[in-house]
């Protein structure tokens, strides 16, 4: 089926919840009109739907294929034309520095067109999103003369970039990358070294590919504390000559194969220093921190494509009779819409999704109001909530992204594990998202294990002013005893972190991600009750989309009803600490 971009779900949530209609209000987002975002909504979701979408099935069949004598990439044949038509509607720059070529719009709005993108072909989409982590990247850390190289045609979409991290011997321990940085006379460095998993290492999208690579210099300590930074092009801009930065290989996937994942060999080529000496950590972070919300929408954005597969299949398909008698009295059979089973998995994939686009949506607008709010306690209460939530939206999102597409899978039954249905490659291409920028198991550390004592723990406490603030300011909020409930066993969980996992790391391990997904959980909760609250007050003004309201009034006592219960054993696992779960003996395993 053609996808539907799910623009009044999109509209409700930042003109009517969010108020991210408002941000044209603030000097940085003067352009950002509700007619602006409007309008960006629908022509972006006229593009996933018209031109991104039919790549994505031909896509997957067709795959990358690398040719060993020439070291180069193909990517699938109608890749180049969709990639063409994305660049040249401006979406690579659309929230990219006006002084670059940017057009300088708010940061929820790419969230918008991430998803959009995802939904329809993830792997295509890979390409121009690994490209915006390495602009955010060399804006807030390169030279000048680096600026002026790069980011015009990066932000253009003329060339892509990378981020070169991982090697064959380390994976997430960066401290362990053997990839050399030796200088040149000339200011320059060769950069020696074998990176794996390079998402568009090398492809023929485009003319050139600019890598940022993590080394080593020489003399630097052999630990995280020692890693430098480095842009590497495919092409040196001044001359045109071919560097030796080339591709080894293909990864053979499971998923994303119209994704170029390559293996990626240095041998000595050209690179200039981002930043300081020894600080490439820090400066690889802008990348990976935005990487990590984007992977976040590719998750919602695989969920929302499975949901709408999976409700026009439930819809159409004809199978036994309903429990409570014939509702398709002419046909041979009912819709198996109307089976309660088939009711419960469509209702978990639309109130999660629905679910999961607020809280990343309100992680975006806190993004915004970051950077553009005139009031530095505003920016910095925002700042506090987007770095509390980048692990669990990356995270939650890839789980419950994942688990909704492997749901409906489950509804089409049989036809969902074919090739002739999209849900099987959904649930293919779904999956890496729970691995890759840090797997989900490292955000909850990242969460528990740093975030939770950032400001002697103020991001936390940030999050339940934002908390109480609703409350307070709603006392007819609905579903407020559950929701209250929600937040205290998140505040239990909380404490008992703070007493136990100082005295003892592996507590903290334990908990980690029972902790993450209680937060994610209790997140949605807040905006489920949000969205409810605005529902009810349209209704009764006899404003604004009746059906559209009416569901997000179900769907929320839906929420609370069957999905928010989960936080009470949440708290159960954590506060049960780690002992059963770290007893086995090295003989216990193989008994």
């Amino acid at each position: 089926m053609q996808y539907q971009a799910p623009a009044n779900d999109l509209r409700f949530l930042l003109f009517d919840v969010l108020g991210v209609d408002r941000l044209h209000e603030l000097e940085k987002y003067a352009d950002a009109t509700p007619d602006l975002i409007s309008a960006v909504i629908d022509e972006a979701g006229k593009l996933a739907a018209e031109v991104i979408q039919p790549t994505n099935q031909a896509g997957d069949r067709e795959g990358c294929t690398y040719d060993p004598e020439t070291r180069a990439v193909k990517t699938p044949d109608c890749f180049k034309d969709a990639y063409r038509k994305f660049v040249e509607g401006g979406w690579t720059a659309l929230d990219a520095p006006l002084e670059f070529g940017g057009q300088g719009l708010p940061h929820t709005l790419k969230f918008v067109v991430d998803e959009m993108v995802c939904s329809t072909n993830l792997s295509l989409g890979m390409y121009p999103g690994l490209t915006h982590g390495a602009i955010s990247a060399l804006h807030a850390h390169g030279s000048d003369d680096l600026k002026q190289t790069y980011l015009e045609k990066l932000i253009s979409g003329e060339w892509t970039g990378t981020m070169c991290l991982t090697e064959p011997q380390c994976g997430t321990d960066l401290g362990l990358i053997r990839t050399r940085a030796n200088p040149n006379d000339d200011g320059s460095y060769a950069i020696e070294g074998t990176k794996i998993w390079i998402t568009g290492g090398e492809h023929d999208l485009v003319d050139n590919i600019v890598h940022l690579v993590l080394a080593k210099l020489p003399g630097a300590p052999d630990t995280t504390k020692g890693i430098s930074l480095f842009v590497v092009p495919k092409f040196l801009p001044e001359s045109g000559e071919r560097n030796p930065a080339f591709c080894g290989g293909l990864e053979h996937k499971m998923g994303i194969k119209g994704s170029a994942t390559c293996v990626m060999n240095f041998e000595g080529a050209k690179g200039w220093l981002v930043g300081e000496p020894n600080d490439g950590m820090r400066a690889m972070f802008t990348m990976m921190n935005e990487a990590r919300l984007m992977v976040g929408m590719q998750g919602l954005g695989l969920a929302e494509m499975a949901y709408q597969e999976s409700l026009g299949f439930a819809r159409e398909r004809l199978q036994s009779r309903s429990l409570s008698g014939p509702k398709n009295p002419d046909g041979p059979a009912d819709p198996i819409i109307v089976h309660p089973d088939v009711r419960r998995m469509l209702m978990r994939q639309k109130v999660l999704n629905e679910g999961m686009r607020a809280m990343a949506l309100f992680a975006g607008h806190q993004l915004d109001l970051s950077v553009a709010h005139p009031d530095e306690v505003v920016r910095e209460s925002a700042d506090d909530l987007v770095q509390l939530l980048t692990p669990v939206v990356k995270s939650f999102l890839t789980d419950e992204g994942f688990n909704n597409a492997n749901t409906g899978l489950q509804v089409l039954g049989g036809s969902g594990f074919t090739t002739d249905w999209p849900l099987e490659q959904l649930v293919r291409d779904g999956r890496i998202a729970r691995i890759y920028e840090g797997t989900n198991g490292i955000q909850a550390m990242d969460l528990v294990g740093r975030k939770l004592s950032l400001k002697g723990g103020q991001l936390v406490r940030t999050l339940f002013g934002t908390f109480s603030g609703y409350l307070e300011d709603n006392p007819e909020a609905p579903h407020r005893e559950e929701l209250k409930n929600a937040i205290k066993a998140l505040e239990s969980a909380t404490v008992w972190l703070a007493s136990n996992a100082p005295k003892d790391p592996e507590q903290a391990g334990a908990a980690a991600a029972p902790y993450l997904r209680l937060m994610a959980l209790t997140v949605i909760g807040y905006l489920w009750s949000r969205m409810a609250n605005v529902a009810n007050q349209q209704l009764a003004a006899g404003d604004g989309n009746r059906p559209l309201l009416e569901s997000k009034v179900v769907s929320a006592r839906f929420y609370f009803e069957k999905l928010l219960p989960e936080v009470d054993w949440l708290l159960g696992d954590i506060q049960s600490g780690k002992d059963s779960l770290m007893a086995f003996s090295d003989d216990h395993w193989a008994a």
